[in-house]
């Protein structure tokens, strides 16, 4: 069967040489087509039977198969018949390069990616492995592949992992990192495969972007400004996208707006910044100004408005320009009293750095815009950055959007499948578990203080430590994650911790949080992507047990976190701990709940209530 991707995004005669979607649009026969369930079993049946065909292959036979289905993707597409052909042909490469068969599942979730759909594949069934399948398929009908991953650690160990695969299929896989420079970075990009970040592929594009619409002159120099030396591109377009954990990528950090940014002349901005901060602490909120904390903005009132109008009566010249001086005062107001240490940002070698609310990791290299970055700095006593200006700025949403092949995977995403449909006209394919879920849910507790929680939740990690079980603790903060830390210290329970400033061992503290004896505490969704192994005794026995102590309004990010245990039918249980003192829930409950009780919320059906309250916001 030709199916609806036998027109391969690929450069050349009909994509052009940096292909890429200009509009987002979803192609009509895709929509009315794509609109049916199709199963993807027969053909999972169909690779397993050539496979056995194909066993014991040598690198001969294995060069001269690979050059047969080039020429027939070339004829022929994405046709059915093809790919299993290069199915079998990879899963026997991964046996014998890897001692890996990979299972029916596997091949249902490549073979839905080639399709360019999104596939909800429980943690632990092998993700990685079905998306190398899907990109080695690609890539031998020469399309390139970019294979999106949570961060740079998981982008060289996937590629490292799988490098024989490719090689023996005659493949090329790069790698793009933060560090690499520009002629690094095209060699990467030119290979068949190049494994790479969401952040680095966004800001090689705008990079590309400035350079393809320059003449030459100022916009040209201005591109080259930008720490790329070379005046070609080093993308080869947006061909195809396979995106790990595409629930974060393409709902939850969607519309985050990247800034591609040049320095600009501040030498009279500091002086400005630091007016304004000063004279905002003079100001009272309800009578100067009102915050809106949901939305992270700060308002003047009318008497606030005259009180900076007086104020700038012998200020200098950005300061007597009302829209200017109001914008800065309410920028300082909200470095002051929106942004949190250790909950938005942390403060490290005297410098601010964000930590990304979805991810609980730091975002590398990102700043605040419209001076509100240099306002935190002034207010932490560090030295202002320079402030930048914008040369160009996409959003995920609007990016991803621009690949004429779009697909990708996660453990979560049944929740935002009507929205990832609507934005990107993607549709969600789910593969089934390869055994029962084995996990015990735990009724959800609510208590009256984070004291009481906290008190609860060191007992509970200790009961489950002196029995020599393991315990994952996810706190919806760096400054959570610390005071809990700081009881469990004092309680002399060994544990580890994974925050944002641990973020680039986190993966090797998640790896391990199966171990016996072991206490994780871990803010968010911290070392998502990493495998927990169980250690024996555990995987005999009770397996990890999750503590969630967050009030999230998505369901979909409580299951990442709770999907940590109980992977492939393994044992695990989780409970949800929640205060009635935390940000999400204290300022929305009726004031009569938050006077019951400063310990466990009871009766029951009150405690119920309040688990539920977040959700219906």
């Amino acid at each position: 069967m030709r199916t609806l991707t036998h027109k391969l995004p690929i450069p050349g005669l009909l994509h052009g040489r940096y292909p890429e979607r200009r509009a987002p649009r979803h192609d009509l026969l895709d929509t009315l087509l794509g609109a049916r369930r199709r199963s993807y079993v027969p053909f999972a049946e169909a690779v397993r039977g050539l496979q056995e065909a194909s066993r014991r292959l040598s690198d001969e036979d294995c060069a001269r198969e690979s050059a047969v289905l080039r020429q027939l993707f070339a004829r022929r597409g994405f046709d059915d018949a093809v790919m299993q052909r290069a199915f079998a042909l990879i899963s026997e490469v991964v046996s014998s390069r890897m001692g890996l068969t990979p299972h029916p599942g596997q091949i249902i979730a490549a073979r839905a990616m080639l399709d360019r759909r999104l596939v909800e594949m429980p943690t632990g069934e092998g993700k990685t492995l079905a998306a190398a399948i899907a990109a080695a398929t690609a890539a031998l009908a020469r399309v390139p592949v970019h294979v999106i991953t949570a961060n740079e650690y998981l982008a060289r160990r996937d590629a490292d992992k799988l490098r024989p695969v490719f090689a023996a299929l005659g493949l090329k896989v790069g790698v793009v990192t933060h560090e690499l420079g520009t002629e690094a970075r095209r060699e990467a990009y030119a290979c068949d495969i190049a494994y790479c970040t969401a952040k680095e592929l966004v800001f090689d594009y705008l990079r590309d972007s400035l350079l393809r619409r320059a003449a030459p002159g100022e916009l040209r120099a201005r591109a080259r400004s930008l720490a790329f030396g070379a005046t070609g591109t080093v993308l080869r377009g947006l061909c195809m996208a396979i995106v790990d954990e595409a629930d974060s990528v393409l709902i939850d950090e969607a519309r985050v707006p990247f800034i591609l940014a040049r320095a600009a002349d501040d030498r009279a901005k500091r002086a400005h910044y630091e007016r304004a901060l000063s004279a905002a602490r003079e100001f009272a909120l309800g009578e100067d100004y009102t915050i809106d904390a949901e939305m992270r903005q700060v308002k003047l009132t009318a008497r606030g408005q005259d009180k900076a109008e007086r104020e700038a009566q012998a200020g200098d010249t950005p300061w007597r320009i009302r829209r200017l001086r109001e914008e800065a005062l309410c920028q300082a107001l909200a470095a002051l009293h929106l942004f949190e240490r250790d909950r938005h940002y942390l403060v490290r070698r005297g410098a601010v750095e964000i930590i990304d609310d979805t991810t609980g990791r730091v975002a590398a290299g990102r700043a605040w815009s419209r001076g509100l970055h240099q306002f935190i700095e002034l207010k932490e006593g560090c030295v202002p950055s320079s402030e930048n200006v914008t040369a160009a700025q996409i959003t995920y949403q609007r990016f991803f959007s621009r690949y004429l092949h779009l697909c990708g995977m996660s453990g979560t995403l049944t929740e935002s499948r009507a929205e990832l449909l609507e934005t990107f006209g993607l549709r969600v394919a789910r593969v089934a578990p390869r055994r029962p879920c084995r996990r015990t849910l735990l009724p959800t507790r609510v208590f009256g203080s984070h004291d009481a929680r906290w008190r609860f939740v060191v007992e509970r990690a200790g009961e489950i430590q002196a029995r020599g079980g393991a315990v994952l603790i996810g706190t919806d903060s760096v400054a959570d994650s610390q005071a809990l830390s700081a009881r469990l210290h004092a309680a002399r329970l060994a544990h580890v911790v994974l925050n944002a400033r641990q973020d680039r061992h986190e993966a090797e503290v998640v790896a391990k949080a199966g171990n016996e004896g072991r206490i994780t505490v871990a803010t968010s969704m911290a070392g998502r992507g990493t495998d927990i192994e169980l250690a024996e005794k555990l995987a005999r026995g009770a397996g990890l047990h999750v503590i969630l102590c967050q009030a999230n309004a998505s369901g979909r990010i409580d299951r990442q976190f709770i999907g940590r245990c109980a992977r492939r039918g393994e044992p695990g249980s989780c409970e949800t701990l929640l205060s009635l003192e935390s940000a999400p829930i204290a300022s929305r409950l009726p004031a009569w709940v938050l006077r019951l009780t400063r310990d466990e919320l009871r009766p029951r059906w009150i405690a119920r209530l309040v688990a539920r309250f977040p959700l219906w916001l």
